[in-house]
C-alpha cells in the first residue's frame, strides 16, 4: 500500500463491523492545508462519502474523505446506544498511533441522527435512514491554527500495520501538494423556489394552537419546507463556501451519503464534551434583524421582554438541566438568557456548562437531549404524535442531532436546522417554529421565512 487506495480497496473498508475487522489509525502534523480545498480534493472519487464540520468558534475544523467504515442502525428504540457500543468495541482494540492527543484528531465518528424515526418516510431521506456516523479513510483536522491528517483502515488483513499507514500518509501528502488537484467550484443559479403548501401548513398551525388552548401540551414546533430547483447541478461546497462566509459563528456542517447532501449552518449547539468539561446551550425564543443599530436593539430588547419566547426559552433550559443531571457531577446555568445574534435572526441564549462524571458518554446524552422543546415541544412525546400528525412531511436530518465523537470521548453536537437538502437540480430548504397557545399563524409563517434565510442566501436565492 505504497500508493493511495484505490476504488476497490475503499469499497472493501466499508464493511460491516463484523468483530473480526480491526481499526488502525495514524495521524501526524502537516503544514497548512485550506479545508474546503481538502474537501474537494479528488471530488470525482470520493464525492458521496464526505464529511464538513466548522466550530461555531471557528477552532476546530475536521473534513472527513472516504469511508473505512460505517455505522448505521435501523432499530429505531436503539439506534444511539447502537451507535455508542459499536463505536466503543471497534476502538477497544484498535492501534492507534497519535502522539498529539489533540482532540478531533484520530479515530473520529462522524454523521447524525433522523430527528424522528417514526415519522411518515419521504424518498428525498431513504438514504440517511434513522442514523448514519462514517470513520472516514482520511481526515483533515485543524485544531487552534494546528494542521493534522489522519489515516484509517478497518481491515482483516494482518500485513497492513501502522508503518504501512504512515508510508500511505507521506504519498497522500505528496499527492495533495501537487497543482489542480482541487476541483473548481461552480456557482449555483436558482431556476425557481416555491414554498412547498403554505396554505395547508397555516391551517395546520391553527389547528394546533387549538390543541394547546385546550390540553395540557405546552408547545408544539412546527416545520415546512421550500423546495428550490437549480439551473445547474449544486455542489456542496459552493454552499458551503457561501455558509462559512455568511454565517462565521454558526456550525457548519455537511454529510454526504450517495447523490444527497445535508447540509448547513446551524446557530444551536446541542452537546460538547472537551475532557470532562460538558457545555450545553439552550436557544429558543427569536426575532429577525434590522440594518439600524438602534432598531435593532430594540428589537433584541423586545425579545428578552416577550412573554411568549421566554415561556418557550425557559422550557428549554428546564429540560436540558434534567437531561444533564443524571451525567455531571455539577452543572452552572445562569440566572437569564442573552442574546446571541446571527446575520438573520437573534434568539434568547442560555449557556449550560457541567463537569462530566465516569457515566458520561456523548452519544447517551445526545439521546437523552434530543429533541429539545426547541425542536419538538412539551411535553415531548405528545407533541411529536402532533407533529407526525400535522406537519405532513418527513424531516429527516433536518432537526437531529449532527456531529463527531472520537476515541477518546470528546466531541460536540449541533442541531440539523438552517440546513437543506441537495440533490442534483434541486433541493428542500427546512425551517420551524415553536408554537404556544397565544401563537398566530401568519405571525409564525413570517418567523419561518426568516430562518430559511441563511440557506437561501447560501444557494443564490433572494427573501421571500
Amino acid at each position: 500500500m505504497t500508493k493511495l487506495l484505490t476504488q476497490k480497496s475503499r469499497d472493501i473498508l466499508q464493511n460491516k463491523l463484523n468483530g473480526k475487522n480491526k481499526l488502525l489509525s495514524y495521524t501526524f502534523p502537516i503544514d497548512f492545508y485550506d479545508p474546503l480545498d481538502f474537501f474537494n480534493y479528488q471530488s470525482s472519487t470520493f464525492k458521496g462519502n464526505r464529511f464538513f464540520w466548522k466550530s461555531s468558534d471557528g477552532l476546530l475544523w475536521t473534513v472527513g474523505l472516504g469511508i473505512a467504515a460505517s455505522i448505521s442502525a435501523d432499530d429505531a428504540d436503539k439506534r444511539f446506544q447502537i451507535t455508542n457500543n459499536q463505536w466503543n468495541r471497534l476502538i477497544k482494540e484498535a492501534e492507534i498511533d497519535n502522539p498529539s492527543g489533540v482532540p478531533g484528531t484520530g479515530p473520529l465518528l462522524f454523521g447524525g441522527f433522523s430527528f424522528d424515526p417514526y415519522s411518515n418516510n419521504e424518498m428525498e431521506w431513504e438514504n440517511y435512514g434513522h442514523s448514519i456516523l462514517y470513520l472516514p479513510s482520511y481526515m483533515l483536522t485543524v485544531a487552534e491554527n494546528q494542521y493534522y491528517l489522519t489515516i484509517n483502515v478497518v481491515s482483516e488483513d494482518d500485513r497492513i500495520n501502522i508503518d504501512t499507514l504512515r508510508t500511505e500518509g507521506n504519498q497522500f501528502v505528496k499527492q495533495l501538494r501537487k497543482k489542480n488537484n482541487s476541483s473548481s467550484v461552480i456557482p449555483i443559479k436558482i431556476k425557481s423556489s416555491e414554498e412547498v403548501a403554505p396554505n395547508k401548513w397555516l391551517r395546520s398551525v391553527e389547528e394546533i394552537v387549538h390543541v394547546l388552548k385546550t390540553t395540557d401540551v405546552k408547545k408544539v414546533v412546527l416545520a415546512r419546507k421550500l423546495l428550490l430547483e437549480f439551473e445547474n447541478n449544486a455542489q456542496p461546497s459552493y454552499v458551503i463556501e457561501q455558509l462559512i462566509e455568511q454565517q462565521p459563528t454558526s456550525f457548519i456542517f455537511a454529510l454526504e451519503v450517495g447523490d444527497y447532501c445535508f447540509l448547513g449552518a446551524s446557530p444551536e449547539r446541542l452537546i460538547k464534551k472537551t475532557g470532562n468539561h460538558v457545555l450545553s446551550t439552550c436557544l429558543a425564543g427569536s426575532i429577525g434583524r434590522n440594518h439600524d443599530e438602534q432598531e435593532d436593539q430594540k428589537l433584541g430588547e423586545t425579545l428578552l421582554k416577550d412573554h411568549k419566547n421566554r415561556f418557550e426559552h425557559e422550557l428549554v433550559v428546564s429540560m436540558v438541566e434534567d437531561a444533564l443531571k443524571p451525567y455531571c457531577a455539577e452543572i452552572n446555568i445562569p440566572n437569564e438568557p442573552i442574546l446571541m445574534k446571527t446575520p438573520d435572526i437573534q434568539h434568547l441564549y442560555t449557556p449550560v456548562t457541567g463537569k462530566a462524571n465516569n457515566d458520561f458518554s456523548i452519544l447517551n446524552v445526545v439521546e437523552k437531549l434530543h429533541p429539545t422543546p426547541a425542536l419538538g415541544g412539551v411535553p415531548t412525546n405528545a407533541a411529536l404524535e402532533i407533529i407526525r400528525e400535522k406537519e405532513n412531511m418527513d424531516r429527516g436530518f433536518y432537526a437531529g442531532p449532527i456531529g463527531w465523537t472520537d476515541y477518546q470521548g470528546n466531541g460536540e453536537f449541533a442541531v440539523g436546522i438552517r440546513s437543506g437538502l441537495l440533490n442534483g437540480k434541486k433541493a428542500f430548504l427546512y425551517a420551524g417554529c415553536g408554537l404556544v397557545s397565544d401563537s398566530v399563524a401568519e405571525d409564525e409563517l413570517k418567523e419561518t421565512r426568516i430562518k430559511f434565510q441563511p440557506m437561501l442566501k447560501a444557494t443564490g436565492g433572494e427573501s421571500l
